[in-house]
């Protein structure tokens, strides 16, 4: 009974909200902080599946990866980072071409070993270049063991 209550649930909540919005997006990526001491460039891809919430506001669901490039330092190799951030995203239109929002969740540690990754936050302002087409400035931390690992990002978005 209980299931088919939340079935009902998810069912009647969806069925409410009036668009849905798929965009992908990618950017390039400069560790900073303690990162920025080990890592020297990163690629960022994300996906986002978004209900309209209202004219201005929109929530729904991210996921995306994540990989820093490991620097060289005294001889000494360090290796790639990777992460899989998956949370929830809202975004809010502040005017016809500028957007602003935040992804949060959890930044899954894939690589090196005993990177376990952690809590995952990322605001973001976004101009409209067009109705599928924005440029996306972020910053974005991942709590992880012993500190934080800070990026922050260039990078496009495109209506799907």
């Amino acid at each position: 009974m209980k299931k088919l209550f939340l079935a009902a649930f998810a069912v009647f909540a969806f069925a409410s909200v009036n668009a849905q919005d798929f965009n992908a997006g990618i950017s390039g990526a400069l560790p900073i902080g303690d990162a920025g001491d080990g890592w020297t460039f990163g690629v960022n891809l994300d996906l986002n599946y978004l209900w309209e919430v209202s004219d201005d506001f929109q929530a729904g669901v991210t996921a995306g990866v994540a990989h820093y490039f490991g620097d060289e330092i005294s001889g000494f190799e360090i290796e790639d980072a990777t992460f899989i951030p998956i949370g929830a995203a809202g975004r809010f239109a502040v005017s016809e071409e500028f957007t602003l929002g935040a992804n949060l969740g959890y930044g899954i540690g894939i690589a090196p070993d005993g990177n376990d990754g952690g809590f995952y936050y990322s605001p973001r302002v976004q101009y409209g270049v067009s109705d599928s087409l924005d440029i996306v400035f972020a910053y974005t931390g991942i709590s992880i063991e012993g500190g934080s690992f800070d990026a922050i990002s260039l990078g496009v978005e495109f209506g799907l």
